[in-house]
């Protein structure tokens, strides 16, 4: 009985017990993928489960499902379910914080692209602070040591152990790769989500929030910038080419110095609603303002997206026009460009000597490579820069070094000089970047506010400034200024009480060294449209580009995704005539053309 029994128990037992662990691993990845929903939803648990269990089972078991393959990949490749497990745990552990802090600063969710920033070690330890940092950087470090520990010791497994890893691992492999051509039309798992799924193109926020996390993240691998506009082609090309062609000439006989500013979360705090600022933070830099061109800029994101701020800028190629996926391009089209048509190609092709600065790492948002497609001579870095000065315990250089290191260019030099800089002296986190301030706010008086008015006071006073140094230039100097986007430090509350475009509006002016240009109230205006209107302002010679830019200012002032400036009314969506239409659609195919299409433009004398 003892032998029969013992038999049988031999026999039943390794089933028991891969069930068991089979078990455990699914529990696991549920509960993994609850915890990416807790992060995502502002740590609320009613929202998690409901979510999970009531809203959207069907997209939540098949996020599941994914994340199940990723663990299965994991675990074959180490040759251990829990060296597997650990490397797993802490990846989703650090995704879920990152995805919860970036709701938090910039109500927007964590995408594959985003991974590549791992390696900024020095902007996320300023970010999270230093302790989070450190813990998060030995729990890697254990990680990956534990995971090549049993990776050397998995050479050791008996045949039967190894066949089952190469089969799981080649399978997982395939399954991985499958997933990552989620945008295919063809694909099943993009097939099972349409089901019940509600794409929303204008709001990435929310389509995590209807597809849950893996999904929104599914939903932002790779994929085409832009979806080919109807009636694209040569001739179509050719034809807009040749009807915005324009025979100004400029009328100054010397070309004029240019200077792009894009002051990081420079904003007007007084202009939220539930806010009141006491004293008067920027008042140099209204006294600038108002003695010339300026209003607000509608800004692509709020509480980040620098980088798409200053692509829209340099190139006035919109983000609205992109597919949603295409959320950052300076990482995932520009370096794959030979060349892309911006205001640096033109002014270089002119005879203008290229530079731009930025006070921090080359490496951020592959600023190095992208400059370089765009056309940029040189650039300064926090490391090539000769003046590095700070402010206090601020930890960046500040404005008024850089402004420094721009009069030192302008002041060396007998060609004209397009400079742009990215200023970092106003960027997160704001608390004890002061000493003394001298600003607070009724509705939220937090340190991190008064550190923030403290550093826009500061950005305020160096602006006029430089201003007053570059108007006693002998050459012509003209000056464009902005801030990128509103800093991501405002309480749950006043977001609510702000309009979604009120929290997308930021300060810009434009300046003429030499001539006087009129106060307009209320003007506001997107990123893409200042070069033309720098252009035709100033009497610089425009280009067929430029034209079809300033025709399509009169017809929509300002838009981004779900936001539209028409009539001075903000609409969430495009709503045109025909007239206007077909100039928003040439618009839409010269685009194209360029960041996805042939470039047949580039044949003609559209962009000069």
């Amino acid at each position: 009985m003892r032998t029969k029994g013992g038999f049988y128990l031999k026999k039943i037992h390794p089933v028991i017990r891969y069930l068991g662990i089979g078990l455990l691993v699914v529990i696991g990845v549920i509960l993994s993928n609850l915890y990416l929903q807790w992060c995502q939803n502002n740590l609320s648990t009613e929202l998690m489960l409901k979510f999970a269990f009531s809203w959207h089972a069907e997209k939540f078991f098949l996020g599941s499902l994914v994340l199940l393959i990723l663990y299965l990949f994991l675990a074959s490749l180490a040759g251990s379910l829990i060296a597997g497990a650990t490397f797993y745990g802490v990846f989703i552990s650090l995704l879920g914080y990152a995805t919860y802090l970036k709701m938090l600063y910039r109500q927007e969710p964590i995408y594959p692209d985003d991974l590549k920033m791992v390696t900024q070690f020095g902007l996320l330890r300023e970010m999270i602070g230093t302790l989070p940092f450190l813990l998060a950087l030995l729990a890697i470090i254990g990680a990956i040591a534990l995971f090549f520990w049993q990776l050397y010791r998995s050479i050791r497994l008996d045949k039967n152990k190894q066949r089952l890893r190469l089969i799981t691992l080649g399978l997982s492999i395939i399954g991985l790769l499958y997933i990552s051509h989620f945008n295919n039309e063809a694909n099943l798992l993009r097939k099972a989500y349409n089901r019940s799924a509600l794409w929303i193109p204008y709001s990435q926020k929310m389509n995590y929030y209807n597809t849950g996390f893996v999904g929104g993240f599914l939903f932002n691998l790779r994929v085409e910038a832009m979806a080919e506009p109807e009636g694209y082609s040569e001739a179509t090309i050719e034809k807009i080419a040749e009807k915005y062609q324009t025979k100004s000439e400029s009328s100054e006989t010397e070309e004029p110095n240019i200077i792009y500013v894009m002051s990081e979360s420079f904003s007007d705090p007084d202009h939220l609603t539930g806010i009141e600022v006491l004293g008067e933070p920027l008042a140099e830099y209204y006294e600038k303002a108002q003695q010339t061109y300026s209003g607000k800029m509608l800004s692509q994101n709020y509480g980040g997206g620098t980088a798409n701020i200053e692509f829209e800028a340099l190139t006035s190629f919109s983000m609205e026009l992109f597919n949603p996926q295409m959320t950052t391009p300076y990482t995932m089209l520009v370096p794959k460009m030979d060349q892309i048509p911006s205001l640096v190609s033109l002014t270089k092709e002119r005879g203008y000597d290229t530079i731009a600065i930025h006070p921090y790492d080359t490496t951020m948002y592959k600023r190095k490579d992208v400059y370089d497609t765009l056309g940029f001579d040189y650039f300064f870095d926090q490391d090539s820069m000769h003046y590095r000065d700070t402010i206090d315990n601020n930890p960046y250089i500040s404005d008024e070094a850089a402004y420094h290191q721009i009069l030192d260019i302008l002041e060396n030099s007998e060609d004209p000089q397009f400079i742009h800089l990215v200023t970092m002296q106003t960027h997160m986190p704001y608390q004890g970047k002061y000493s003394d301030l001298d600003y607070s706010a009724s509705g939220m008086n937090t340190e991190s506010m008064k550190n923030y008015l403290q550093d826009i006071a500061y950005s305020s006073r160096f602006l006029k400034e430089f201003i007053e140094q570059i108007d006693s230039l002998p050459r012509r100097t003209l000056l464009v200024f902005w801030g990128d986007h509103l800093p991501g430090l405002y309480s749950e509350e006043i977001q609510e009480e702000n309009e979604a475009t009120t929290l997308r509006e930021t300060e810009f002016l434009m300046w003429d060294s030499q001539n006087d240009w009129s106060y307009e109230v209320d003007q506001i205006t997107s990123p893409f449209y200042f070069a033309p209107n720098l252009f035709q302002r100033s009497g610089i010679r425009t280009t067929a580009f430029y034209e079809l830019l300033l025709k399509l200012e009169e017809v929509l002032p300002a838009f981004e995704k779900g936001m539209y400036l028409k009539e001075d009314v903000w609409e969430k969506e495009l709503s045109l005539s025909q007239e206007e239409q077909e100039i928003y659609q040439e618009y839409e195919l010269i685009q194209y053309d360029i960041v996805e299409g042939k470039q047949y433009s580039l044949t003609t004398d559209f962009f000069d």
